[in-house]
């Protein structure tokens, strides 16, 4: 077996406060946000047979149980104390957090004590430009406190995260836009919006980037199947492959967050330019029991020292159990089965999955080590 004593959850959400009905809890496990076909149910998918393996034994129940007896259990525990259980058994020692999400979630300071972990913060651009845009009345002072909204993000944020991708699609033009540019864009943005509109203007997007990008903070890019809405051809991450190259020797890391199922994609660009990252996430908790064959793939093509673990997970914390359950599982069986071949020696093995765990995302992100005592171990 190859160890992984504990994970840096580079990228997720926090958890829901309220307890759930079966239909709620349901609807959070499909990556749509439509309900299940008539007569079918979202706990019939790679994810919900997940679940039911990983989740049941942390609150005392055996594996594969059905779903109204977890459920019953969980409501018997309470939501405080079902998430506690949940969450310490990640084995995940630092979570960093997007608070990008809409919601009643709880934030980052919140999933580290309930996870008796190291939490920090993930700031989404797209919503403090809207933030922004709430409280600016004129173009200029738009402009200016946008700049001045990212730079102070950057003073306390691990990293900043944007889903242009998600909102327009990733086939953005690579070059920052001119001042000329950004002024119509915003004005244009600002005469057509009302308070909490949401921002999808290219030009805008593509300037919020660029600043990102001038912090120095890693940057995440999410891509692949990162949202139902969206045609996801759209968010193929080869449709950065300008950017990236634009961005090259700057000083700023990008992370490729999701990927799947352009995983191979994202790992080529991993592999083709120094300064790109990419997450394992969904493309391992979305697939269950196929996570091994999927990591295979993604092993093929990145340096090793380029990619990086996270749950994507967000709203309940069975999805953060799955994330790093299936992760340990699939990397347990690749890398100890190269070993078993004798194509690896043990000691390389533990020392990729080490890398890959948490090893990684402290260098990218500048993290310090976690206690021994980290989550998940107490």
């Amino acid at each position: 077996m190859i160890d992984t004593p504990s994970l840096v959850d580079q990228y997720c959400h926090g958890v829901l406060r309220t307890e759930l009905g079966l239909g709620t809890f349901e609807a959070h496990l499909g990556r749509t946000h439509a309900p299940p076909a008539p007569g079918t149910t979202f706990f019939d998918t790679q994810t919900g047979f997940a679940v039911r393996r990983w989740c049941p034994p942390l609150l005392g129940l055996e594996p594969h149980c059905t779903p109204a007896r977890y459920l019953a259990r969980r409501r018997e525990l309470g939501v405080l104390e079902s998430g506690r259980r949940l969450l310490r058994g990640t084995g995940i020692s630092t979570y960093l957090v997007d608070t990008g999400l809409p919601g009643d979630l709880t934030g980052p300071t919140e999933i580290a004590a309930a996870g008796a972990a190291e939490a920090r913060e993930i700031v989404r651009l797209e919503l403090l430009a809207e933030q922004v845009a709430d409280t600016s009345g004129t173009v200029e002072s738009l402009l200016a406190n946008l700049a001045e909204a990212v730079h102070g993000a950057a003073g306390s944020a691990v990293a900043f995260t944007s889903v242009a991708g998600v909102r327009h699609g990733l086939a953005l033009a690579p070059e920052p836009p001119g001042p000329g540019e950004v002024r119509g864009a915003a004005g244009r943005w600002l005469a057509g919006r009302r308070v909490g509109g949401r921002l999808t203007d290219p030009v805008l997007l593509r300037h919020l980037l660029w600043i990102a990008v001038a912090s120095g903070l890693p940057l995440q890019l999410h891509a692949g199947a990162a949202d139902p809405q969206l045609r996801i051809d759209r968010t193929d991450p080869m449709l950065l492959t300008d950017f990236v190259a634009a961005t090259a020797g700057l000083g700023t890391d990008l992370v490729l967050l999701h990927g799947y199922p352009y995983h191979r994609h994202a790992a080529h660009l991993a592999s083709a330019f120094p300064h790109v990252y990419a997450d394992l996430g969904p493309a391992l908790a979305h697939t269950g029991a196929r996570a091994a064959a999927v990591l295979e793939e993604i092993l093929e093509l990145a340096p090793f020292g380029k990619l990086l673990f996270s749950s994507g997970a967000s709203a309940l914390p069975e999805l953060h159990v799955v994330g790093a359950r299936v992760f340990r599982e699939a990397l347990g069986r690749v890398l100890g089965g190269w070993v078993g071949d004798g194509a690896w020696s043990r000691a390389d093995a533990e020392r990729v999955a080490g890398m890959i765990a948490a090893g990684n995302a402290h260098r990218v992100y500048g993290l310090a080590e976690p206690p021994s005592d980290g989550g998940g171990h107490r």
